[in-house]
């Protein structure tokens, strides 16, 4: 991925864990090179990307300039190093540990809904204290 084209990724915004990971890159991509697509968006059609969207809903997606589609923990990998965080994923990249983070995503994917359920409150919380209003009067 060339570092001055923006990569595009297709997110959950009604998915308070992906939203909250998402407005976590979002807040330090200060080269903006983050496209983010909420996919629960009125409106949104995957088609118009060449992309399925019961595919998108499945698991994160992203969109490379070149029109390379990234799907899962890659896709992850890919946003945290566009907004400058790849260091932050670099051990899901070791090859005794990939398989691993790979077969977690796919679980957290899965179950997304339900986790976020159980952890709404502290998402909620997080996501205040992240806001740019927070602490403002």
């Amino acid at each position: 991925m060339r570092d001055d084209v923006p990569l595009t990724v297709f997110y959950d915004a009604g998915c308070p864990v992906c939203a909250l990971e998402m407005d976590f890159l979002h807040r330090r991509d200060r080269c903006d090179r983050l496209k983010l697509v909420d996919i629960s968006a009125p409106g949104f059609d995957a088609s118009q990307h060449g992309l399925v969207h019961g595919d998108l809903d499945a698991a994160i997606h992203a969109l490379g300039p070149d029109g390379t589609v990234l799907r899962g923990m890659e896709a992850l990998r890919s946003a945290y190093r566009a907004a400058g965080l790849g260091w932050l994923l670099q051990a899901t990249r070791w090859p005794v540990l990939k398989p691993a983070f790979d077969v977690a995503y796919r679980g957290f994917a899965r179950h997304r809904h339900a986790i976020s359920r159980l952890l709404a409150p502290l998402i909620a919380a997080a996501r205040a204290r992240s806001s740019p209003r927070a602490g403002r009067s």
